[in-house]
């Protein structure tokens, strides 16, 4: 896979990057869904922030990665997802190749503070790779398709559309099934590497509170931002 390098920071298209994302760090419906009152980084900031957090976290985050599981590809790829009309997001996937990849959209970076949020977010999503998180969501679709998918062939008589469409429907509820879990998994273990890196995994988890809460939600796939925040505290609390 062909890479354009500029410093530490890599720029890619998402249509570059195979596998499914776990998660994503903020989901916003809105154009502008990190707004405040607090001025945005210059845009040169903003670049030398994420190549400074980049150059710290990523050694750290691939030897916590190889302590906890040496099996696993450790290899971390942290890139900007240069999308044209990309929302504010963050998510961690695999390459063609297994290896780990996570990926920030343009504002999501234009957006972040300070580099205390961006290495929380980046370790979020880091976490995701350490823990197994995307084979243990490829799983669960997969039961949740097999079954509902099954049972929707079995009423409607074999009718094939019905049944994809059951196999579609069961395969997104086995998405969630242990999505909220997963994210607060990937919170407790994103502020051990954040903190073994230098930054502040607190003043990075303020970021919750900027981005709409998934509590308002109908149909939440993360966890509420107080709860998150408070996962982060009592990781702190533990170190």
């Amino acid at each position: 896979m062909q890479q354009q390098s500029i410093g530490m920071m890599r720029v890619l298209s998402f249509g570059l990057l195979l596998g499914l994302g776990a998660c994503a760090a903020a989901l916003p419906p809105q154009p502008d869904p990190l707004a405040s009152d607090v001025a945005l980084l210059s845009p040169n900031d903003a670049v030398h922030n994420f190549i400074a957090v980049v150059e710290t976290l990523e050694p750290v985050a691939e030897t916590i990665c190889r302590d906890t599981d040496p099996a696993l590809n450790c290899d971390f790829l942290i890139v900007v997802d240069g999308t044209p009309d990309a929302p504010a997001n963050a998510f961690q996937t695999l390459d063609d190749t297994g290896r780990p990849v996570v990926a920030l959209t343009v504002p999501l970076i234009a957006n972040v503070r300070n580099r205390d949020e961006l290495a929380f977010i980046i370790s979020h999503e880091a976490a995701h790779h350490i823990l197994g998180h995307i084979a243990q969501q490829n799983e669960s679709a997969m039961t949740g398709a097999y079954i509902l998918g099954g049972l929707a062939s079995i009423l409607s008589g074999g009718d094939e559309e019905k049944a994809r469409k059951g196999a579609e429907l069961g395969a997104q509820i086995g998405v969630r099934t242990y999505s909220k879990s997963f994210e607060l998994q990937a919170d407790a273990l994103g502020a051990v590497i954040a903190a073994r890196a230098g930054f502040d995994p607190l003043k990075g988890a303020e970021f919750f509170f900027r981005i709409p809460d998934p509590e308002r939600s109908l149909l939440p796939s993360h966890p509420a931002s107080a709860e998150r925040f408070a996962t982060v505290q009592r990781a702190v609390a533990q170190m």
